[in-house]
């Protein structure tokens, strides 16, 4: 097997054992008057570091299917903000893979998505970041 085969295989082997890992948790830090179902369209499952600090896992369940379309759509590139630093992460775009988050399909209400963001370390559990989609701010999330 060469070497970019192999590392494409740990890859998708990591995306299908990392849900079976982790507990499910909220990690809004505080939210405040800020409903992320009625706003944005989904519910924040999880924001965890994975791939041994170097990404950051974004998940998220679609509860409104008109709302939550911006987070799949090709042209909107999604980043998220170190509060602390004002540092800024994106999301990778491997050459063979593809961006790491889902992009151009159809979204089913009740299931849970994901976008991973390059973390070079920066960012920590317990920081608060803001995820920044197009115009939209999901801000104080906390990372588990």
């Amino acid at each position: 097997m060469c070497v970019n085969g192999f590392f494409r295989t740990a890859l998708l082997l990591l995306l299908l054992i990392l849900p079976a890992c982790s507990p499910v948790a909220s990690n809004v830090e505080d939210p405040g008057d800020v409903n992320f179902e009625e706003r944005f369209g989904i519910e924040v499952v999880a924001l965890r570091t994975s791939a041994a600090g170097h990404m950051l896992d974004f998940r998220y369940r679609v509860v409104d299917l008109d709302k939550a379309m911006l987070f799949f759509r090709e042209d909107i590139k999604p980043y998220v903000v170190d509060q602390k630093t004002g540092k800024s992460l994106t999301v990778p775009v491997p050459a063979k893979l593809g961006p790491m988050r889902p992009t151009g399909r159809n979204p089913k209400l009740g299931i849970t998505y994901w976008m991973f963001f390059g973390n070079p370390g920066l960012i920590k559990p317990g920081d608060l970041i803001t995820l920044v989609v197009g115009d939209y701010r999901l801000e104080n999330l906390m990372i588990e």
